[in-house]
């Protein structure tokens, strides 16, 4: 549902976009019927979604929103402006909808059925069946179609046409003609006996009443509509899952007393408690505690993360650890569960390029059909073909022609796609992305943060002979603790992560600047230092791995305990662990990936190495970067890139499609078309093959709709059908196109065949890159 952009800015004037909830609408015709009623006021585009019955609407800030509601009426509908751009979940009013729409399909059906059956079976047919069939009949066509032909009259009102005014103009024909039939043409006679046949019969003889189509037509219709609108709701219910996912109150604490407020009235720079088995209320950074956080939900990151004093914590995430204490930093629309629901709602709201073009052809469709059904009518008389044949045959070519499934094949899609993406932490912006996702054949990625952790971590260890790995590395970690350098905390961390929390304390320690630390720790003098015009008097061990941190742009430090040179940390990025299954999964798929980073060449060549990357572009600032992206462009490639980092944002919104870590900044989502929440780079792959699969899924619903009318109109004019069996038909079509975008809702992601490949070192997410 993207508006073609209106050309405001010359004036100085920026358009509003306004959300319109629409109601009445059945079919594509009915899409392209609102949309030209709103673009007729001056300055005003609009994109409409059949799925979503939403309207939105671009228009100047001088329009009152009632001129808008108004045009949405005048064309036959009903509409009332939406508050902001999350739709509003199932309630009550949904529920009592559903349970009279349910009451009304088992009432039609247990009037119809008896009609139908008798009709069909001439063995059954008592003596008077046909007045039983007729008093059966009423009630269906004037009570159990009375939407149907509500709507139509209003689309009469307004000089229009839709898929309602097909099948009211097809049951109306059908019960007039079995009046006429029951007191004027003999049908009425006591015993009369009438033959089914699936087709018309243009040289029948015997009395025809079509009450089976009168009522058939009406059932299946509201049975296919009752399907379709479950079918509809179960797509969007992974946007419904996320909105309930936040929490409905929060535990919050001051001045040491603890109580429960709605979440409405959190603010930031509050202090809220999370226990064990909550959800974390809204988004903030813990003050006090440690805990593993389930983000599964969220993010679609399988393992617990733990998190402690200082980590940043997400709303809607669960604790399934310790007791935390959080201070609140962003509340309601600001929070990253709130960005993501935007996120997924504007992407369903959006129409795919076959989209605009299948309701361009609706939007023509149904005053074809009533032209070819008068045709149709007209030529069957002139032939001279009975009058009951040629009623069977236009009535069939009414019903039959539907262009329920036009409107339905993409929307339907999108909201089934881009839920499940968001379930995978995969987060679309529309469905212009997908479409670029689908054509891209050369993947860019960034290092830092991308590739890589983005993080400093130790990447090789050496000790001399006679050195113990573990004492070395502890006694260097304790030494490193009070260090606030990036270096001295990677060590630190190293040390408590493999020898155990806590580290030895450090008596006397000095910041040497420039140089390193020194401190006393067990009665030991330890010093980590960086190599310096001693390094040709440290051993070969230490020289050989000082060597190899060099080649690859990695710092070093050089561990001295008791004066003597013990061990070499080399100390830098790490890559992340899905990096080398991300890069093989899409060469797999016949994908280009290049390198493109402003680190160092030598620190770029190692990571491409190790990836199997032989495109690099290193030392490349932001500006060079958006020069590549289109050096690649004008040589025919098609790019995504895929970075984190404000040096990126000119590249993502230079490349034909942005791709941002969910972990990044915001310069670079907001630059990004896709955004993959839970900073895997395999997301990457994953968001490749949904495209796919989302665009093959609306190419066969667009297939099968078009060609659906294609193949059924002709038959229903040459009256090879029943107008019953085309009624069952064209409610299979649209149920059928639904079902067919319902897979997307359970497709998962393929298992990598590279984790089995791939080499031992890259199991973990400490990767050497020597």
């Amino acid at each position: 549902m993207n508006p073609p952009p209106v050309d405001q800015e010359a004036e100085g004037v920026a358009p509003v976009t306004t959300d319109l909830a629409v109601g009445g609408m059945t079919c594509a015709a009915c899409v392209s019927r609102v949309e030209k009623r709103l673009a007729r006021i001056p300055g005003v585009s609009a994109g409409v979604n059949l799925a979503t019955g939403r309207a939105r609407v671009l228009h100047p800030p001088g329009v009152p929103v009632a001129d808008l509601v108004a045009a949405v009426e005048r064309a036959g509908y009903t509409a009332e402006p939406v508050a902001g751009t999350t739709p509003a979940l199932p309630g009550e009013e949904d529920d009592e909808e559903d349970t009279a729409e349910r009451r009304r399909l088992l009432i039609v059906a247990a009037l119809a059925l008896p009609v139908i059956v008798l009709s069909m079976v001439p063995s059954l047919q008592f003596r008077n069946w046909q007045w039983l069939c007729f008093m059966l009949t009423g009630p269906v066509v004037v009570w159990g179609a009375t939407e149907i032909h509500e709507r139509a009259w209003r689309n009469l009102r307004h000089s229009t046409a839709t898929m309602d005014t097909l099948v009211s103009l097809g049951v109306i024909a059908s019960y007039g003609w079995s009046i006429h039939a029951l007191f004027l043409g003999g049908a009425g006679t006591p015993g009369m006996r009438m033959p089914f046949s699936l087709t018309a019969e243009a040289g029948g003889t015997h009395p025809h009443i079509y009450l089976e189509a009168a009522v058939g037509v009406p059932l299946f219709v509201l049975f296919g509509r009752y399907l379709e609108r479950r079918a509809r709701r179960r797509t969007g219910s992974a946007l419904r899952a996320l909105i309930e996912l936040g929490a409905k109150d929060v535990c919050v604490r001051e001045d040491g007393l603890e109580h429960r407020i709605p979440i409405e009235q959190l603010l930031p720079g509050r202090t809220f408690v999370v226990r064990p088995g909550e959800k974390v209320a809204t988004d903030g950074v813990i003050v006090e505690g440690s805990s593993a956080l389930d983000l599964s939900l969220l993010t679609g990151e399988s393992a617990p993360v733990e998190a402690g004093p200082g980590d940043p914590v997400v709303g809607a995430t669960l604790n399934v650890g310790g007791v935390l204490l959080v201070r609140a930093t962003a509340v309601g629309a600001d929070t990253q569960l709130a960005r993501i629901t935007a996120l997924v709602t504007d992407a369903q709201a959006g129409k795919a390029r076959a989209q605009r073009l299948a309701d361009t052809v609706a939007g023509v469709f149904v005053p074809c059909v009533l032209a070819i059904a008068t045709a149709v009518l007209g030529f069957w008389l002139g032939a001279g073909a009975g009058p009951q044949a040629a009623m069977t045959a236009a009535v069939a070519v009414l019903v039959v022609a539907c262009p329920c499934a036009l409107g339905l094949a993409t929307p339907t899609a999108l909201i089934a796609a881009t839920g499940r993406g968001a379930e995978l932490g995969i987060l679309v912006r529309g469905p212009e992305v997908l479409e670029r996702l689908r054509r891209i054949d050369t993947v860019v990625l960034d290092k830092t943060g991308t590739l890589t952790s983005g993080r400093m971590g130790l990447v090789e260890a050496v000790t001399v002979p006679g050195t113990s790995a573990d004492e070395a590395l502890r006694l260097v970690g304790a030494v490193e603790h009070p260090s606030e350098h990036p270096i001295g905390r990677a060590l630190a961390k190293a040390a408590r992560r493999q020898c155990g929390d806590p580290l030895p304390p450090v008596a006397g320690f000095t910041s040497l600047p420039g140089i390193g630390v020194e401190g006393l720790v067990e009665g030991r003098n330890v010093r980590a230092v960086r190599p310096d015009s001693r390094t040709r008097e440290l051993p070969t061990a230490l020289r050989e791995a000082l060597g190899r941190a060099e080649a690859t742009g990695h710092s070093v430090v050089v561990a001295e305990i008791d004066g003597t040179a013990a061990a070499l940390y080399t100390i830098g990025d790490t890559l992340r662990p899905g990096s080398y299954r991300a890069v093989h999964r899409l060469r797999g798929m016949g994908l280009e990936t290049v390198l493109l980073t402003g680190d160092r060449h030598a620190a770029a060549r190692a990571v491409a190495e190790h990836l199997g990357i032989s495109e690099i572009h290193a030392d490349a600032s932001p500006q060079r970067k958006a020069e590549i992206i289109t050096e690649l462009a004008e040589a025919g490639r098609s790019t995504a890139v895929v970075g984190d980092g404000v040096n990126d944002a000119v590249a993502l919104a230079s490349a034909g499609l942005g791709i941002a870590m969910g972990n990044g900044t915001d310069a670079a989502i907001g630059a990004a078309g896709l955004t993959l929440v839970r900073g895997d780079i395999e997301a990457v792959v994953d968001a490749i093959r949904l495209s796919r699969r989302t665009m093959a899924t609306i190419r066969t619903n667009l297939v099968w709709a078009f060609g659906y009318n294609i193949v059924l109109i002709p038959l229903a004019a040459l009256g090879l059908l029943n107008p019953m069996l085309a009624a069952a038909a064209m409610s299979v079509s649209s149920v059928l196109v639904v079902g067919n975008s319902l897979r997307l809702r359970v497709w998962q992601p393929s298992p990598s065949s590279a984790a089995r490949r791939r080499p031992r070192h890259l199991a973990t997410g400490t990767v050497p890159l020597g």
